[in-house]
This record gives structure tokens, C-alpha cells and sequence, in this order.
């Protein structure tokens, strides 16, 4: 679209907002109808660590909201010179998982509990064991039970538990619903029924320790729905909570809200079976759209959904680049001692570029990552180590070269359990996430690391805003002539921009070498767990 056309669509209403929550920064985007993005804001904020809880402030998630609204609303006057007062549909995606359970009253029972808690192990042991289902920690059924357990206070007086787009989502259209691929992160899924497992919901209520409740854990489940859907309006309230200004009208048709994977797979064109994606950030996390089911149950595959509810097998990680954000904070302050003021993007291309210069195997150096805790390798807290031996080639590069590889060791080891034990194969990898902003560096060490192809697309730089704005174009277009597999082939992404990088035999012989040396190190790992509180 020309300025002038971009302008009548925006006086007319014909626009799309996706909102993400993501664990650094809160996004959103407004996008035409050829799903250009017109307008964007953000908001940068951290989770926090209290009374042994990760958490974010709930008020500080609208504060987050409500500032990068405002963002595109000023970007929108500056640049087309009219007001953003009608948006079609809105969508709402955020981190998947965690837990927010509220009383009849909508109070806040407890703190908002996120993906990065490991605190519920006896729970998700015990609920995988019943279901013959891998329930991870994460989940927020297991968050749920875990409290039971605990006989924690709050736990009687629940009335709906949800995920944090669901909340968001409910604020802004009074409807308690779930994306289906943000809901299989909250209890397994029936793809047949395209809802919570009927057989797995009676067994959970069947539990002595559960039947003691008044609540039925059907009632307090946020509604099932699959992309395509109508999720609602936005009410008057939701309009004023989105726009302090005053300026935006009610009646925005509302997607179903859905987790940053299945946003992450949107943006990726990753929803046809055989097809999968890798987004990496603070966390990261591989999804395998699934043609046949798995052989056995693994604790350290999910099993999730596509937007659209065809199964996923989720390999995630809780710890990716949070270290090596805090090494490359390091050199900027020790740049800035030097008089050099270097933004970010220019000191992360430095850092990565001087990988070039790397040992395949990173000179025998080796990193744990881990700021929380880390299940695929059974840490249950974060104790971030760097560790070399007296004849390790210590230089700039192999200690750049090791941060990266160890953002990907542990989704390696996930990932090589679905390719040598469940022979899965697929067509396309698609990676996502701020590691691939430097061109070919992080791209090429994930081809090497998985021993995969890795494809990046132009649109996965846009992120899960822009896929949560592109699920909200389709719930306005409708579903019921075209899938949401056609709809991104045939009017998101027909035409592609992509690079594919294929595994170097050279640097595939290095990463193996340097994931030997990692696992045979983890004990290490375990011991400053242990030793260091």
C-alpha cells in the first residue's frame, strides 16, 4: 500500500493489532490487510525473583501495554496524520504456561508464577504418571496441583486459573478463553475434540487430595478455541485499559489469545505437519509439527498444538540468552571505561563476528548458561559457570563461540532425542529470535549444533506480535473456506524472503566435541547448585 492508501485503511478501521507479552519485552504491532507492519512499540521489562518465585508485575504488564499503544498511536499521527480510533481485530499472545489463579471476585489469588519456576516436580512426577502424558513443570496444571499439595490457603477459594494472554485478553473482552495452542500449555489436549482431555480431566478430579475441593476443574479451565475463531469484542473497558488517550472505539473483533510458540510458528509459516520452528530468546524452544504420534512418553518433549490444534512436539529450554547478555554487558562497560559508547547492535555484530576466528570445538572451553534452573539436564536452580582447563585455547573468539553453543547445548540434547529415538523427520527448520540478527553467525552454530538445515525468513524478525496480529487478521477474515496452513501460504507468505545455511562437516565434528565435554561436565554444574546458595 502507498501512504494514501495506508492512510484510508487506517481512517476506515482496516488494521490489525498483535500485543505480545515476551519474557524482556512487551511488543505490539499494527499491520494492514497485506500484512505490512505500519506502526510498532515496545516495552522492555524483567521478570523478578521473590520469596523464591519468578514473577512479573501484573500492573506493570499494562504500564508495558499501555506505553506501546501509545507508541503506535503517536507513530500513526506522525506519519499518516489522523488518529487510530478503529482496529478490526486485536489479538493478544504472551509467554505460555505459568499460572494465575483468581477468586469469584476476580482478586488475585497469588502472585503470577511463570514458565521459569521449577518448584513443581513432585506435581508434574506424579500427574505424567497418572495421564501416561509428560506434564511438564512449566504447566500450569502443575502449578495447580503442586499448590494442592502444599495445601496452600488459596487453593479453595479459585474460581479461574489462566495463562497471562488469557488474562490480558479476558481484561480487554470479558471472555475467558485460550488459543488451543496457548491451552495445551495448561492441560493436554484431545486433538480430535480440539479441547481438554475428557479421560484426563475425570482422572484429575478422580484424585483423593482433589475431590476435597468445591471447584470443578472443568469450571475453572479457561474455554478451548482454535485460530480462526471469534474470541469476543472489545468492550468500552478494554478500549479505555488499551488507550489512556481515550481515542480508540470499542468493538474490535478479538482472536483467540495464544502462547509466543504458536505466535512463533505463525511467523515462521510453521503450522503443516512435517514443518518445524526454533525461536530463541531469554528461553528457547524447538516445534515439530507432528504427522504420527510419538512412540513413548518423554519428560523432556511436550506435547503441545499448533493454533489450529494439530499436535506439536516442543522441545523447551529455560535458559538461552540471558548469559550471554550478561557477558556482552561486561565488554560494554569495559568499552564505555574506554571512552566508547557502543550501541547494542554493534557490540553483539562485534562479538559474533569474531567467531570466524574460532576452534571448531570452541578451544575446549565450556559454559553452563543456566540463570534458573534447567530440566532437560535435571538442574532444578541456576548457578550461570564458565570453566576452562589449564591447556584450553583461551581466546575472545572460543569464549564467544562458548556462550553461544551453550545457549543451544540443552535444546540440543532435546532434540536429539526426537531424532535418534523417534526418528522424526521434517521438511523445513525455520529459526526465529534476536541471536540471528548478526547475519549467518548464530544461524550456521544452530545448523551445526542440530546437524539440520536452518532456514531464516525476513518476517520471523518481526516476532510473535506479528504473528498474533496476523492470527487476528485471520479470525476477522474467517475460516470457514480456507486453513490456516493455506492462508499463510497462499496470502501471508507467498512470497518468501529466506536464507538457508546447511551444517558445516567441520563445525557439526566441533559442536559434538564440545557437547561431550559439556555433559560429562554437568556434574560440576550440580555441585555449585548445591554448594553455592
Amino acid at each position: 500500500m502507498n501512504l494514501v492508501e495506508t492512510s484510508k485503511a487506517i481512517q476506515q478501521g482496516n488494521v490489525s493489532l498483535g500485543i505480545e507479552l515476551g519474557s524482556t519485552r512487551i511488543k505490539a504491532v499494527l499491520v494492514t490487510d497485506d500484512f505490512n507492519t505500519i506502526a510498532s512499540g515496545s516495552y522492555v521489562w524483567e521478570n523478578q525473583f521473590e520469596n523464591e518465585i519468578w514473577t512479573y508485575s501484573l500492573d506493570e504488564a499494562w504500564k508495558g501495554i499501555q506505553r506501546s499503544y501509545k507508541q503506535i498511536a503517536a507513530e500513526i499521527q506522525g506519519k499518516y496524520h489522523t488518529n487510530l480510533t478503529k482496529i478490526s481485530a486485536i489479538g493478544v499472545s504472551a509467554m505460555m504456561h505459568g499460572y494465575l489463579a483468581f477468586s469469584k471476585k476476580d482478586t488475585l489469588l497469588v502472585p503470577f508464577r511463570t514458565w521459569r519456576n521449577n518448584i513443581t516436580g513432585q506435581a508434574a512426577d506424579e500427574l505424567t504418571e497418572l495421564f501416561h502424558f509428560n506434564i511438564p513443570q512449566r504447566w500450569s496444571i502443575a502449578h495447580l496441583y503442586q499448590a494442592i499439595l502444599n495445601q496452600e490457603p488459596h487453593v479453595k477459594d479459585i474460581h479461574f486459573i489462566t495463562t497471562l494472554a488469557g488474562y490480558v485478553h479476558w481484561k480487554l473482552s470479558g471472555e475467558k478463553v485460550l488459543g488451543i495452542g496457548d491451552a495445551s500449555g495448561v492441560f493436554p489436549i484431545d486433538e480430535a475434540a480440539g479441547t481438554y482431555a475428557e479421560d484426563l480431566l475425570d482422572k484429575f478430579e478422580s484424585l483423593e487430595n482433589v475431590a476435597s475441593y468445591q471447584w470443578a476443574i472443568r469450571d475453572i479451565l479457561p474455554k478451548v478455541l482454535k485460530a480462526g475463531n471469534h474470541a469476543g469484542t472489545l468492550t468500552r473497558e478494554g478500549a479505555e485499559l488499551l488507550d489512556v488517550s481515550g481515542n480508540l472505539q470499542e468493538g474490535s473483533l478479538m482472536a483467540p489469545p495464544e502462547g509466543d510458540a504458536g505466535t512463533g510458528m505463525v511467523s515462521t509459516n510453521s503450522v503443516r505437519k512435517r514443518t518445524g520452528n526454533i525461536s530463541v530468546g531469554t528461553s528457547a524452544f524447538s516445534m515439530v509439527v507432528l504427522n504420527q504420534p510419538l512412540k513413548k512418553v518423554h519428560r523432556d518433549i511436550d506435547i503441545v498444538t499448533t493454533p489450529n490444534g494439530a499436535p506439536v512436539a516442543m522441545v523447551h529450554i529455560n535458559n538461552c540468552s540471558s548469559d550471554i547478555n550478561a557477558w556482552a554487558n561486561v565488554f560494554k562497560e569495559f568499552a564505555e571505561r574506554l571512552g566508547i559508547d557502543l550501541k547494542a547492535d554493534r557490540l553483539y555484530e562485534t562479538l559474533f563476528l569474531v567467531t570466524t576466528k574460532a576452534d571448531p570445538d570452541a578451544g575446549g572451553l565450556t559454559n553452563y548458561s543456566y540463570l534458573s534452573g534447567e530440566n532437560i539436564t535435571k538442574m532444578p536452580a541456576g548457578r550461570p559457570l564458565f570453566l576452562r582447563v589449564p591447556d584450553s585455547s583461551f581466546t575472545l573468539a572460543n569464549f564467544v563461540q562458548t556462550q553461544i553453543y551453550a545457549a543451544f547445548a540443552p535444546l540440543k540434547i532435546g532434540m536429539d532425542i526426537l531424532k535418534n529415538e523417534e526418528h522424526i523427520k521434517t521438511d523445513v527448520m525455520i529459526a526465529q529470535g534476536g541471536l540471528f540478527k548478526t547475519p549467518v553467525i548464530g544461524q550456521q552454530i544452530l545448523a551445526n549444533a542440530l546437524n539440520t538445515p536452518i532456514t531464516v525468513m525476513s518476517t520471523a524478525g518481526e516476532g510473535g506480535a506479528w504473528g498474533m496480529a496476523v492470527l487476528a487478521a485471520f479470525a476477522r477474515h474467517g475460516n470457514a473456506h480456507q486453513s490456516l496452513e493455506d492462508f499463510l501460504d497462499q496470502e501471508v507468505f507467498a512470497n518468501p524472503e529466506s536464507m538457508t545455511l546447511s551444517p558445516e562437516p567441520e563445525g557439526v565434528a566441533g559442536y559434538e566435541a564440545f557437547i561431550k565435554r559439556y555433559q560429562e561436565g554437568l556434574p560440576i554444574e550440580s555441585a555449585a547448585i548445591k554448594s553455592i546458595s
